[in-house]
């Protein structure tokens, strides 16, 4: 078996490969001179682990070919990070159901698919091969444990994400809650943890994925009016939309740290344990 990855999923991939002690294959990537993409792969086994995020058209292009030019081998796909799944429905009439779309056209001739934290699993049943999602939990909560924090409390953004703070919250011993909004008036709302006191505590708010930041941001200023002694924000995905970063830093976040699903500045920790012990089962 050989891995081999997409210009943006190289170290991710990289990681994998250590994980299930098995070499990278090479890919070289470049431009026709009209823009369209061209690649060339090395030599592959009978099996190869083909691994790349949908973080942009480019990246999508890039691992579609890269899929055709690995169709001589059995082929495994890891999507970390899978652009289009939260258009997992027409909500308008005459839209296409972009998820349905993009799993469709990456299912075609592999073997088995696997995804991180995949915003729907009802999204797997279009690759159209066996899928299977893995979650970061553990990662998440070894990450947080290695922070010497002072009491920390696991906070969802909302009551959506509650179950995935208990999840992380329970791996460490940790309290944890969501943060509630309350409508104060047409232009003022207040976001607090719910049942729980943040004065003197580190809050970590933790989620699947950090776009605009604006709900963490405006949670965290509130978190720290309320006399939190830090605020920490960790996600498993970091798309960081229209300067979200400095947003993040600038409403007093101590820490911003998301997984290496999308590779970045602030990944600080890894998906291929997760993700080789799912191709190992």
């Amino acid at each position: 078996m050989k891995v081999v990855a997409t210009e943006r999923s190289q170290v991710l991939a990289a990681r994998i490969a250590g994980a299930l002690g098995v070499v990278m294959a090479e890919a070289r990537f470049s431009r026709f001179p009209d823009g369209e993409h061209s690649l060339q792969r090395g030599a592959l086994d009978g099996k190869t682990v083909v691994v790349g995020s949908v973080v942009d058209a480019d990246s999508l292009v890039q691992l579609l070919l890269l899929l055709d030019a690995c169709r001589e081998s059995e082929v495994s796909l890891v999507v970390p990070y899978m652009g289009y799944a939260r258009q997992d429905r027409a909500f308008r009439e005459g839209e296409p159901v972009s998820a349905r779309a993009v799993a469709g056209a990456l299912g075609r001739g592999v073997s088995r698919v696997v995804t991180v934290h995949v915003h729907k699993e009802t999204v797997l049943q279009h690759f159209g091969a066996p899928a299977r999602n893995v979650t970061l939990e553990a990662a998440i909560a070894e990450y947080i444990g290695g922070l010497g924090l002072t009491r920390p409390a696991i906070l969802g953004p909302d009551h959506g994400a509650l179950a995935f703070a208990r999840a992380v919250a329970s791996l460490g011993g940790w309290e944890a809650e969501h943060l509630e909004k309350t409508r104060i008036s047409g232009t003022e709302v207040r976001m607090e943890a719910k049942n729980l006191d943040a004065r003197g505590r580190d809050m970590v708010m933790v989620d699947d994925i950090i776009s605009t930041g604006g709900t963490l941001a405006a949670a965290a200023k509130m978190l720290r009016a309320s006399g939190a002694r830090r605020v920490h924000a960790i996600a498993v995905h970091g798309v960081y939309v229209g300067g979200a970063l400095d947003l993040l830093r600038t409403s007093g976040i101590r820490e911003i740290a998301c997984s290496d699903t999308i590779e970045s500045g602030s990944s600080r920790f890894s998906a291929a344990a997760a993700i080789a012990s799912a191709l190992t089962r």
